[in-house]
């Protein structure tokens, strides 16, 4: 049998995208066979896609990071045909071939069961940068972080993760603080999901001391750069700040002023390898947490699997905003 996929290739020639048919006998080898009828586009995949990092490491590759779908069949146990799966990560779409294609075989440990409460597409509109969001949040209040406590700053707020992180965040009663680059155009939809206020990344993305007025209660940092150490250097006394991303870059060019000095605390917010409890824990608080004029909100557009490599360069220009949800199959 045959199935529509993103097939990324790097022949002598050059690196290569495109929408092609792959036979079911081309999957590689995994212990789930997977029919996928939604995927997304995150950053991520938008950085394959339109060959800006070297996200791949084998080639060729099926792009496509997340997906949500039903089983075929199973060699594993914990899997029966007909269960609804979503996978987010594990290398999937780097390493491995990944889901913005019709079918995947994937290895059960890298699966869990699709929330009763969500659809496929919600999944999907939530994807790796709400589960990611889902889980800094959490990490806030593992630390103890309350409402009562100030306001929490979101950097990157109009990207996927930080876009999720504010209406989390505003659900749960914390005054929210929303950095962006295109305040005129995110402006409202970021105070629609719940932010009270919404600033310049201006104000965040140049070189700053290394310790600053006091502001922050708590921070969850998509950008990563000067961004984070000038969210570090504002954070009040005993803090914590969740790193999630790296949209400014990898670097981090702080001290160790507001650690040692203020109490605070940085804490790394890995999704990719994630075990699963720390996984169904997310999934499940995001089923509770997000109703459906949130997602709606959430989500840009549907597109389908014709739309994604111009949809990617959109993503990799900065003209997308909110989740982008792909119909794979229906």
């Amino acid at each position: 049998m045959s199935f529509p996929a993103i097939l990324l290739s790097r022949p002598e020639s050059g690196f290569h995208a495109e929408l092609t048919t792959l036979q079911r006998e081309q999957l590689p080898d995994a212990d789930v066979h997977v029919a996928i009828s939604h995927s997304t586009l995150n950053y991520k995949d938008g950085l394959a896609i339109c060959n800006r990092s070297p996200v791949v490491r084998q080639w060729p590759m099926v792009a496509g990071i997340d997906g949500a779908g039903t089983v075929i069949d199973s060699r594993d146990p914990r899997w029966q045909a007909g269960d609804a799966v979503v996978l987010n990560g594990w290398g999937v779409g780097e390493t491995h071939w990944g889901c913005l294609a019709g079918e995947a075989r994937l290895k059960g440990d890298w699966l869990i069961r699709r929330p009763e409460a969500l659809s496929a597409r919600d999944c999907m509109i939530i994807g790796t940068a709400g589960y990611t969001a889902m889980l800094s949040v959490l990490a806030l209040a593992d630390h103890g972080v309350a409402p009562s406590h100030g306001e929490v700053l979101v950097t990157g707020a109009g990207g996927g993760v930080g876009s999720v992180a504010v209406a989390l965040l505003a659900r749960r009663g914390f005054t929210v603080v929303a950095s962006t680059g295109r305040v005129d155009a995110l402006g409202e939809s970021l105070t629609a999901l719940g932010a009270s206020e919404v600033v310049s990344r201006e104000s965040l993305s140049q070189p700053g001391k290394p310790l600053q007025k006091e502001r922050w209660a708590a921070v969850v940092d998509c950008v990563g750069s000067h961004t984070l150490a000038n969210a570090c250097a504002q954070t009040r006394y005993g803090g914590v700040v969740t790193a999630c991303g790296l949209a400014q870059g990898m670097d981090f060019p702080a001290s160790v002023a507001p650690f040692i000095l203020r109490g605070v605390t940085l804490r790394g917010i890995d999704s990719v390898m994630a075990p699963r409890a720390a996984r169904e824990r997310a999934w499940a608080t995001l089923a509770t947490e997000l109703d459906r004029a949130t997602l709606d909100r959430l989500c840009s557009r549907d597109i389908g699997l014709d739309q994604v490599i111009s949809t990617a360069g959109e993503l990799m220009a900065g003209s997308v905003r909110g989740r982008v949800v792909v119909r794979v199959t229906g």
